[in-house]
């Protein structure tokens, strides 16, 4: 599944089969694990945001993200947040990739997680581009040791453009 995939569904409480939201954004940690959704909704004039950590997640597929219940739901400080897929300071989408010996291998287009591994991180899709895009395809980068969310960049090892695949 991908990041993209999640982000839209709608949350549903289990115990009350009331929709609490939609998910806006995932949250990430340093290690590449997800710890949790941003949920629709910042009040006006508030710093906190509407978020659900994983483990309050009960089930997820490919029309609706299951929690716990409403108490799963937590006012979170903005400011708290680090690293993000869609938006943010600490966003991954459309960060460049770079290899340790300055070899530029594209732009984030959407991160990969595998259902049955839970959280975990597997790979991210590379974009060099419409028109490679169009004529090539994106391509995917499998999570490996050593790959670095920096400030402007995601650095991973040298010749790790011999590990891009086809998604």
């Amino acid at each position: 599944m991908k990041l993209q995939e999640l982000t839209g569904l709608a949350v549903f409480d289990v115990e009350d089969g009331k929709q609490v939201g939609d998910v806006l954004d995932v949250l990430l940690n340093e290690q590449w694990n997800i710890v949790g959704i941003l949920l629709e909704g910042k009040q006006m004039f508030s710093s906190s945001v509407k978020v659900v950590f994983w483990d309050d997640i009960i089930a997820y597929g490919e029309d609706a993200v299951m929690i716990r219940n409403r108490q799963a739901i937590r006012k979170w400080e903005a400011e708290n947040i680090q690293l993000t897929f869609l938006s943010g300071n600490g966003k991954l989408k459309e960060l460049p990739v770079l290899t340790g010996d300055g070899t530029m291998l594209g732009h984030v287009s959407d991160v990969y997680f595998d259902q049955e591994m839970g959280n975990t991180i597997t790979g991210i899709e590379i974009s060099d581009g419409l028109i490679s895009d169009l004529m090539e395809g994106r391509k995917v980068l499998p999570y490996i040791d050593g790959m670095i969310k920096g400030e402007n960049a995601i650095m991973v090892p040298p010749n790790s453009d011999e590990l891009l695949e086809a998604p």
